[in-house]
């Protein structure tokens, strides 16, 4: 075989791996920090983090050596039993989603009463899995055991790729080839309070809504839209079902995204930064939907073993330690001040959750001038570019982006153009 490293681990690869994610960009080989290196050793600054997975970089100490300890003590036990890192992080997630300040109490089998916080500390319970998939289709059967099987999603959601979170993810694309899903769902337009009232009935068993979307391109709904989300759902005894799998843990400047809007949820489901790049996911369950799974509803091998969890307790240690929810705040608005140019439309920031539009659709060319310039981005439509690095990204880090980012437009709208000739 002859060619670059690249090269040749591509070609095998290609002979070996299913077909699901087309050809890699890249064959990493290590990481450090905000930095990864290919197996040429090209260094790229991570401005993607996994998709939002890894909070705090690449091999950081702390995380580390938490998968390590708890690997030579304890690294798996099925759920007969319990662990000290499964329990402790459970109280953790717990805390962090009934202490925020200003909740909405509802009332009955779709609202959780509160005591003006946004719910009751140990008020809930929580289901370990090893994705943000598996932990919406946990909440997805837990919306079952309500006796209701009607379900309200949005458009441009997406909720996962197993059969019953893609019944609930609205890009045609990924659920026509698999129809017919399971499930009666309603799409309404996201951010629509309007369509949504319309859409909720008393038959309706949960409403699953992102607080911001994330796949869709970083799309933020109007300030009043979880709040009437939450009216809704209390109106007609409906689960309120926050799916901050990419939102959470830090990720926009806050524990979780939808704390600002005041709203208390009935499920929160959370993954990707959660553990910092170890497979983890958690279906948390608050007030009277956290008694609606029961033993023989749902299961898994691997969901809350102890060197998931211990990792987790390592990531929400670093986060709060180094401040780093304040530091997404401010690196996020670094990074959306200088990306204003030209070609750019608009720009969302939350923390360091960034969307840019442009005003052609070249986002497929942005990505490979940039790697080509040593970045890593994401595309998630044709005119639209995703940023989620690391939450330890440093300013230094972010005006390193920034003074190149003219340059890759520059070259992106040029290989643009040149397609189209």
């Amino acid at each position: 075989m002859t060619g670059t490293a690249s090269e040749n681990a591509k070609q095998r690869y290609a002979a070996s791996l299913m077909n699901a994610f087309g050809p890699p960009k890249l064959v990493l080989a290590r990481g450090e920090g905000a930095y990864v290196w290919d197996v040429d050793g090209n260094r790229y600054l991570d401005l993607l983090g996994g998709i939002a997975v890894n909070a705090l970089g690449h091999a950081h100490p702390a995380l580390v050596g938490a998968v390590n300890d708890q690997l030579s003590t304890l690294g798996h036990v099925s759920n007969f039993f319990a662990t000290e890192p499964q329990i402790a992080l459970a109280e953790r997630l717990l805390e962090m989603v009934s202490s925020r300040l200003g909740g909405v109490a509802g009332k009955g089998l779709g609202g959780v009463a509160g005591d003006g916080l946004g719910g009751v500390a140990g008020d809930g319970r929580v289901f370990f899995a090893n994705s943000g998939t598996e932990a919406n289709e946990a909440a997805f059967k837990l919306t079952r055991r309500t006796g209701r099987t009607h379900l309200v999603a949005m458009e441009g959601s997406f909720h996962g790729r197993s059969m019953g979170a893609l019944a609930l993810t609205a890009k045609a694309a990924y659920r026509e080839p698999f129809e017919p899903l399971p499930g009666y769902v309603d799409f309404v337009p996201y951010g629509d309070a309007d369509a949504l009232a319309a859409a909720v009935t008393d038959d309706t068993a949960a409403v699953v809504v992102e607080p911001i979307q994330g796949e869709a391109g970083v799309v933020i709904p109007p300030p009043d839209f979880l709040p009437e989300a939450r009216r809704i759902c209390t109106e007609h005894g409906a689960l309120l079902w926050l799916d901050e799998v990419q939102t959470g843990m830090g990720r926009t400047g806050a524990w979780l995204a939808h704390s600002a809007s005041g709203v208390s949820p009935d499920i929160v489901t959370l993954a990707k930064g959660l553990a910092g790049g170890i497979p983890i996911g958690a279906c948390i369950a608050t007030g009277p939907s956290a008694d609606l799974l029961q033993p023989g509803n749902h299961g898994t091998t691997f969901g809350g073993n102890p060197v998931a969890a211990a990792a987790a307790l390592a990531v929400i240690d670093t986060i709060e330690k180094g401040d780093l929810l304040a530091r997404a705040v401010d690196v996020g608005a670094r990074l959306g001040a200088g990306l204003a140019e030209r070609r750019v439309t608009g720009i969302r920031v939350a923390g360091l959750l960034i969307g840019i539009d442009l005003d052609a659709d070249v986002a497929a060319k942005v990505v490979p001038a940039a790697q080509e310039r040593g970045f890593i981005v994401n595309m998630c439509a044709p005119n639209r570019i995703r940023l989620a690095p690391p939450l330890i990204l440093t300013d230094e880090q972010a005006d390193l982006f920034l003074s190149a980012w003219p340059g890759i437009l520059d070259a992106a709208y040029a290989a643009g153009e040149g397609a189209r000739q």
